[in-house]
Order: structure tokens, then C-alpha cells, then sequence
């Protein structure tokens, strides 16, 4: 196959996987922070998710609140992910750098997950002040935990909420300190 084809295709593989790793993470950490799970939005993940994740759940148990068979899925796929990005580009490392790699792109893709979540929970409290919406309603129970301790932080300002900005500045300085290592690690191993 040459690069004229492998170029779309990678970028095929890699877009829809990442947006069926990204349903994983909202699942496991919506479950996790025991968000409404008749929420149309919430019906939506468990219906995409749950073919795979019933298979797996048999092998692997939840620990607590934890739903470690949707974690462990996201994380193997993108292992597969990663292994097939790489052998199409021409390119392979060792088993163990491709872990790091992936560990280290699940992390990149929670970051992510949560600045979309704050920077569109930001856009929906000016949009629709006051009315309800599923959407609205799972991003504030994704988001409010950082939130609040972001709140908690800043001072009182009355009706400016700053929380937002403080968080994303937070998630992307964390974004710097983790990231950068976990390159340099599975480009040492590799």
C-alpha cells in the first residue's frame, strides 16, 4: 500500500479510534463520578460502549467505583492505536516504549477530554443561563469537581467566575510537566 493511501487511512484509523477511546474515557469517568446514567447523553456512551466492555467485564472486575474494564480497554486500544500508526508510517519501537507511548497518550487525551468539557461548559453557561440540558448536565458533573477546587482557590469576585480560566491554566501547565517526560521515556526505551 504507499503513502498515497496510508495517509488517509492512518488518519482514518486514528481519528475514529480516538473519538471510541474518548466515549471509553467519558464513560469510565462519568461512571466514576456517578453522573446521571439516564442522561440521554450518558444512554448514548453505555450503547456504544457496552458490546466490548460486556466481554471484558467477565475477566477483569470493577474495583470500587473504578470501572477498570473501561480504562483497560481505552488503554489497550491505543496501544493498537499507536503499533498500527507506527508500522504505517515505516516506523517501530520496542513493546515496552509503545506502553509509554500509549499511557502517555491517554493522558494527553483526558487532558483534552476536560479543556473541551470546561471551555464548552464556559460557552454553555453564557449561551443558556438557567435552563437545563443533558449536555450541560454531564459537563458540570465531569467539570465540577476542578472547578470547585479552582473556586476555592481564587478569591471571591462576586458574579465573575474565574474557575474556568484557573483550570485550564492548571490542565495545561500539568500538560507540560507530564507529557514532555513520557516522550522522552518511550524515546529511551525505544
Amino acid at each position: 500500500m504507499g503513502t498515497y493511501l496510508s495517509n488517509p487511512i492512518g488518519f482514518a484509523i486514528d481519528t475514529l479510534g480516538s473519538v471510541y477511546v474518548m466515549a471509553l474515557l467519558l464513560r469510565f469517568l462519568l461512571q466514576w463520578l456517578r453522573a446521571d446514567a439516564y442522561n440521554p447523553l450518558s444512554q448514548f456512551l453505555i450503547r456504544i460502549t457496552h458490546p466490548p466492555l460486556k466481554i471484558l467485564r467477565r475477566f477483569v472486575p470493577s474495583i470500587g467505583r473504578i470501572d477498570t474494564s473501561s480504562l483497560l480497554l481505552a488503554f489497550l486500544l491505543l496501544i493498537g492505536l499507536q503499533w498500527v500508526m507506527l508500522n504505517l508510517s515505516g516506523l517501530s519501537i520496542s513493546p515496552v516504549a509503545l506502553v509509554v507511548l500509549a499511557f502517555g497518550e491517554l493522558v494527553k487525551l483526558i487532558f483534552s477530554l476536560y479543556t473541551y468539557a470546561i471551555l464548552l461548559g464556559a460557552v454553555l453557561s453564557w449561551v443558556s443561563m438557567g435552563s437545563y440540558s443533558p449536555l450541560s448536565a454531564l459537563i458540570h458533573t465531569l467539570t465540577e469537581p476542578l472547578l470547585s477546587i479552582c473556586r476555592s482557590i481564587l478569591p471571591n469576585l462576586g458574579m465573575v467566575d474565574l474557575s474556568p480560566l484557573l483550570a485550564l491554566f492548571l490542565l495545561q501547565l500539568a500538560k507540560m510537566m507530564v507529557l514532555p517526560p513520557l516522550g522522552d521515556l518511550a524515546m529511551l526505551l525505544g
